[in-house]
């Protein structure tokens, strides 16, 4: 099963990225856009894992201590790609963030896992492959506060991504 660590987002919060989605398709020649039950903050990707290996991340999220804090969208950007770029909301980075995001890191690598060894850049992907002439444009800063933290799981459902969440631990919207 293919894993990953993600904060999901409430329904305003949501509602507010498929507003600025939305303006980019208006924007776009062509692009895959990220349907509304998608959109979220991912912490960690971890990729596909047996069953062994899927509790071991299971028990990271579990023993992983948070306090709730406060998600800041304010910016949008895109990375360039050939054939179109991924655009996407930029997260403010924070204290409460990066502590967060670095312990479960942390906890992952020392059990063994493989991560992306890039620096994190917190962002919600709004679309990819996204062909457009538009550059990214100045938004209202929004947000929310974050009481949750799932494992998700990523499977290819009839030519698309469908998440589940497999554990959470927190609470909040789910």
């Amino acid at each position: 099963m293919r894993l990953f660590i993600a904060i999901n987002l409430s329904e305003g919060t949501r509602a507010r990225l498929v507003a600025l989605r939305d303006g980019l398709r208006a924007r776009s020649r062509g692009g895959s856009f990220t349907v509304p039950k998608n959109l979220h903050l991912t912490l960690a990707f971890v990729g596909e894992c047996d069953g062994s290996q899927a509790e071991a991340v299971g028990r990271a999220v579990a023993e992983t201590d948070f306090d709730p804090f406060r998600l800041e969208v304010g910016r949008l950007g895109r990375f360039r790609r050939d054939g179109g770029d991924i655009w996407w909301a930029g997260v403010a980075d924070s204290e409460a963030l990066s502590s967060l995001q670095g312990s479960l890191t942390e906890r992952l690598t020392h059990d063994g896992f493989r991560l992306d060894g890039r620096r994190y850049s917190p962002h919600i992907t709004l679309g990819r492959e996204v062909v457009t002439d538009a550059e990214p444009w100045a938004i209202e800063p929004f947000g929310e506060t974050v009481r949750r933290i799932d494992l998700m799981r990523s499977d290819r459902v009839g030519g698309g991504v469908a998440y589940s969440i497999v554990l959470g631990k927190g609470a909040g919207p789910a």
